[in-house]
């Protein structure tokens, strides 16, 4: 006999606030994402189009210039006449000239035009503490001094007081392949002079730990002054580094393996977790995860370094069940950054030429943003599994949360490639109305494209009924399904 599908809420027990920074976005100076992505390079102007999608998502916070490109980027490159400033070579991604006619007026005017937190990731590998301690001066500076003064002839005459600093990026990889003691020690001389300039706090963030490496996160702990790092980041990618294998036309084994190995961030958060439990148990110390999403191969015919994918309802349960964990790890996870915001990886918005196209995963965050800033709700979930060639996952995951007005958001999603699911659900609270919207497909793979703009989009969700404290619906097949009650 089949397991009944239940679900039970426990509203009164909402205490812990689910940031809204666990939304957050990442861009890198990598393929299309900045030059045709964010900049019209042709009007040395932003795209409009992406300024608006990225407001109606609400996104709140951007992280920038990378990724690898970041402990290459030298800031001082970026400032200035447009037409003054030196080129360099995008040695990580493509072999491509940068012409730096994206800088940091240019990334930083962006996020005050989206009403967003930038968060600035500093050059460790192959910078100075000088530069990166005079970035923090130019940028946040209101005095006078010699960094301000240049801002101001620049351009800019306030600061834009960045709160949010990375003290560099992969340093066990590709910034500067490191050992976690060395750089523990390169951390603590960095952010000692990475000043706060009037009542701008700095959040420092470390360089945490590549997937599993969980010497390297308590290696830092154990080294670090906890008053130096407010942050210390994870990196996860949900791919199979053996084969990678397509964004579409894969099959349901490609759809199961890939849902499989998103639940492995359940298992990061709760390990490394417990070890920033011990050796911080107040959780003054975020667990920022600044890269996240899906990493497959590359779009026939596109440059393998600008690593252009698309994006089909396979990245949106991606999404969904990676928010639903950061949700119910919010005491200990402050910010997470997708991988990444336009044309790069899991991107939420792809560009052909003038036309811009949201993907499954833009709707999915847009369907969740009502979870931003809410309490999170402790739920229970007793639920049949999705069973494939031996292996097995559960057929649904969920979260729920309640705004300040007590309405609730219960997202669901049906990992179950054919297979609708009945819910019963124990609301814990007596809630006179439902709306919802779906996301679903025939196809695994379906994606938006230039020509087909809204082959993937939520439709209305009309078959949950209420009746008090209960809520009975059927989740369709392979879909993201959010609900609001109130």
């Amino acid at each position: 006999m089949n397991t009944p599908n239940t679900l039970s809420l426990h509203p009164d027990e909402a205490v812990t606030t689910i940031s809204r920074h666990i939304y957050g976005h990442f861009s890198e100076h990598l393929g299309r994402c900045i030059y045709g992505g964010f900049w019209n390079t042709e009007r040395a102007t932003f795209r409009e189009d992406v300024i608006a999608a990225l407001k109606e998502i609400r996104i709140p916070n951007l992280r920038w210039p990378g990724g690898c490109f970041a402990d290459e980027y030298h800031w001082r490159d970026g400032i200035g006449p447009r037409t003054s400033r030196p080129s360099m070579v995008n040695t990580n991604w493509g072999g491509v000239t940068e012409n730096n006619h994206f800088g940091t007026h240019e990334f930083l005017d962006l996020c005050e035009r989206l009403g967003t937190e930038p968060y600035i990731c500093g050059n460790v590998g192959s910078g100075t503490v000088q530069e990166l301690a005079e970035w923090v001066e130019y940028v946040n500076f209101d005095g006078i001094s010699p960094r301000a003064d240049e801002r101001r002839t620049n351009g800019r005459k306030k600061p834009w007081n960045v709160k949010y600093w990375g003290v560099g990026n992969e340093s066990w990889g590709c910034g500067g392949h490191m050992r976690p003691e060395f750089y523990a020690d390169e951390f603590r001389r960095y952010a000692t002079y990475c000043r706060n300039y009037g009542g701008n706090r700095l959040y420092k963030i470390a360089c945490g730990a590549n997937v599993d490496d969980y010497k390297w996160t308590e290696a830092l702990l154990k080294n670090t002054p906890h008053h130096l790092m407010q942050g210390l980041s994870l990196h996860y990618y949900t791919t199979n580094w053996t084969d990678k294998g397509p964004a579409t036309s894969f099959d349901e084994a490609g759809w199961f393996d890939t849902l499989q190995r998103t639940f492995k961030m359940g298992e990061l958060l709760e390990r490394h977790g417990a070890l920033m439990d011990h050796y911080d148990p107040q959780r003054k110390i975020g667990l920022i995860v600044d890269e996240w999403g899906t990493w497959f191969n590359v779009e026939p015919g596109t440059n393998p370094g600008f690593l252009y994918q698309q994006n089909t309802l396979r990245d949106a349960l991606v999404a969904g069940i990676h928010l639903h964990l950061f949700h119910s790890h919010a005491e200990r996870v402050h910010m997470a950054n997708l991988a990444q915001t336009v044309n790069v990886l899991q991107a939420v918005l792809l560009t052909d030429g003038p036309t811009l196209i949201k993907t499954p995963t833009w709707h999915v965050f847009e369907m969740y943003k009502g979870h931003q800033d809410a309490q999170n709700i402790p739920l229970h979930l007793a639920c049949g599994e999705y069973t494939l060639e031996g292996k097995t996952l559960p057929a649904l995951h969920a979260s729920a949360s309640k705004s300040t007005d007590g309405s609730i958001l219960l997202t669901l999603c049906n990992l179950h490639a054919s297979d609708a699911q009945p819910l019963t659900v124990n609301l814990g609270a007596v809630l006179a109305s439902v709306t919802g919207r779906t996301l679903t497909a025939d196809a695994l793979d379906t994606h938006n494209t230039a020509a087909h703009p809204n082959a993937i989009a939520p439709q209305p969700f009309e078959g949950a009924i209420l009746s008090g404290k209960t809520l009975t619906l059927t989740v369709p097949a392979r879909s993201v399904t959010a609900l609001t009650l109130k």
